[in-house]
């Protein structure tokens, strides 16, 4: 059975006989799938709608027609097709599961979603797909390389995060208590007295037995949980990493990352913004930033002269210069 982007009206039973064995993989993913399934296929689960539209907008056609099946109502269960390579591993990268997915003969799709739903016919979601395999693939391929340039600068912004729940993790590990880490991970999932309730596609009743457990942090909606409770050799739970919500601020294009490298994230973004003048208020909003640190980056901005600031009544305007622009266009070539 393949990747479960949960819901949470049903219920599975993990049992744990004994203290589990708690692993760590970094790998993005899951944070592509959680952002597709949230942002295209309509499954909402907290990302912030100005990340859910610039996300759509990057998407074609082709590649929002493949995700439909993810938003199927009364059903998560996904071929595992749509993570070619078990996220326990977390070198394998989205370019080589973009490849992977090109690479699938539509007959090992059609394969993997029989395999997958069992016999019978299978859901009427994914009868498309498997009617017109190749297309699928190629429509979802597209999808992923769309959603992760928009979402890779944001991954390389969570570093921090990700390295301070490597070391949380560890802690626990070595400490004991996995049952209250795993507990806390998600508001999701409940440790109860024979082990974890998760929220799922179905209810059931799954051992844990002696495989080890993989957490997977993911920058995703507050109530994204993606599980894999069928692998030999691992359960494997995705979950949003702690202070993924200090992440949202307004997205950047990825052509313009090299311009996030020359004056900074926040500032990149601050230019990006203003495409129209607008007062210190209004982009404090659009920018979620508090006044006192806009007005601080403001100031580096105007200072290298790239913004001019003023005063109309009560209201500070803030408009970019023409410096600004070339150098936007500058970095949009």
């Amino acid at each position: 059975m393949g990747a479960q982007v949960t819901r949470t009206n049903v219920w599975s039973e993990l049992r744990v006989s004994s203290t589990p064995k708690l692993y760590l993989s970094i790998s993005p993913n899951l944070t592509a799938l959680a952002m597709i399934t949230d942002a295209l296929a309509g499954r909402r689960r907290g990302l912030p709608e100005l990340w859910r539209r610039a996300i759509s907008s990057r998407v074609g056609p082709l590649g929002h027609e493949a995700v439909r099946p993810l938003a199927a109502p009364g059903t998560s269960i996904a071929p595992d097709s749509l993570v070619p390579n078990s996220p326990v591993s977390g070198d394998f990268s989205i370019q080589a599961q973009i490849g992977a997915l090109h690479d699938l003969p539509g007959e090992a799709l059609v394969e993997d979603l029989e395999r997958t739903f069992g016999p019978g016919p299978l859901p009427a979601h994914w009868r498309a797909a498997a009617e017109r395999p190749t297309r699928w693939l190629r429509g979802y391929a597209g999808a992923l390389a769309d959603v992760w340039s928009t979402t890779e600068p944001l991954w390389k912004r969570a570093r921090p995060l990700l390295d301070r729940e490597v070391e949380r993790v560890g802690v626990t590990t070595v400490r004991g208590g996995p049952e209250l880490l795993l507990g806390a991970i998600s508001d999701r999932i409940v440790y109860g007295e024979r082990g974890l309730l998760l929220p799922g596609p179905e209810a059931g009743t799954h051992e844990l037995g002696d495989r080890r457990i993989v957490l997977v942090p993911m920058l995703a909606g507050r109530d994204a949980l993606v599980l894999g409770l069928d692998d030999p050799g691992a359960v494997w739970i995705a979950y949003p990493v702690p202070g993924a919500e200090s992440m949202w601020r307004k997205p950047v294009a990825p052509a313009l990352d090299e311009l996030s490298a020359l004056v900074g994230p926040v500032r990149a973004d601050l230019l990006c913004a203003l495409d129209q003048p607008m007062t210190m208020s209004m982009l404090a909003t659009d920018m979620k930033i508090a006044p006192s640190g806009l007005t601080y980056h403001c100031d580096r901005l105007r200072a290298g002269r790239l913004i001019t600031r003023e005063r109309r009544g009560r209201e500070v305007w803030i408009a970019r210069t023409h410096r600004a622009e070339e150098l936007l266009e500058l970095f949009r070539r």
